[in-house]
């Protein structure tokens, strides 16, 4: 019994990090769409030293300037490429739920995937337990992985 006290205790004074990465290719009309999950406190400290200003997620005063600095850094840490060819993902927006802000990309133009290669290293700078959760789904098929700080680069084949 004592044992599951002190677990208890260790996870309410260790957080965990991490986030979660979905990536979705849409055959007809041939697109790739892109969420990421992030915990929105741990994302506006590292969007705040990254900019050197103070950032709110939830109530921005300058919607457009928080948009600039989640899609900057976002494309900054997460890059996907579809057959040895780099995605160009445009930011969609952003929403809160509950606890985390979930940042939406999308490109168009992608033909049949066979092999797709992610390199995420979001918020690795900012906690070195990060770890990040990619799920990928192509055809109906989903894989997914784990990147533990500081491993950042995963590969599916379809």
């Amino acid at each position: 019994m004592w044992q599951l006290l002190l677990l208890f205790w260790l996870n309410i004074f260790h957080p965990f990090y991490v986030s979660v990465i979905e990536i979705v290719y849409n055959k007809n009309p041939g697109t790739v769409q892109v969420s990421v999950r992030i915990f929105f406190d741990d994302f506006e400290k590292t969007l705040e030293k990254r900019n050197k200003t103070k950032v709110n997620i939830l109530k921005p005063v300058n919607k457009k300037e928080v948009d600039a600095m989640i899609a900057a850094y976002i494309k900054d840490h997460l890059k996907v490429s579809v057959n040895d060819k780099n995605l160009d993902l445009k930011f969609r927006g952003y929403e809160i739920e509950e606890d985390a802000a979930w940042c939406y990309f999308e490109t168009s133009q992608v033909g049949g995937i066979k092999q797709l290669h992610v390199k995420n290293d979001i918020l690795f700078e900012q906690h070195s337990s990060q770890s990040n959760m990619i799920h990928a789904i192509v055809d109906g098929k989903r894989k997914s992985t784990k990147l533990d700080n500081p491993k950042s680069e995963a590969d599916f084949t379809y």
